[in-house]
């Protein structure tokens, strides 16, 4: 049923576009990394600050997603949700993608 919901052509785009948006956002989040460590605080209150926020962001789909076509939705919605894409990054991909993706994100 989920296969109604996106195209052939909506995968395929995904699939070239998520390396670039992965990258993005761990660069993003490698400058938040950057600014943990310039803290005013202990060196061990820091490393283990960091340690958490790797550990919490190592599972969002930003850095690590399960890529299959049953997921595609789901992770596009939960790029959306973590700040790792906006829906403009949307724009090339089929509207029954964007209107499907967008009723999720209204719930």
């Amino acid at each position: 049923m989920q296969e109604q919901r996106f195209t052939e052509k909506d995968w395929k785009l995904f699939r070239r576009k998520i390396a670039d948006w992965q990258e993005s956002y761990m660069n993003r989040l490698n400058r938040e990394y950057i600014a943990i460590l310039s803290e005013d605080a202990s060196p061990s209150d820091k490393f283990w600050k960091l340690d958490k926020r790797i550990k919490e962001d190592k599972k969002n789909a930003g850095v690590q997603l399960r890529m299959s076509r049953t997921n595609l939705i789901y992770n596009i919605i939960s790029l959306l949700n973590e700040g790792a894409i906006s829906f403009g990054d949307l724009e090339d991909f089929s509207d029954g993608l964007k209107e499907t993706v967008g009723a999720f994100l209204d719930r």
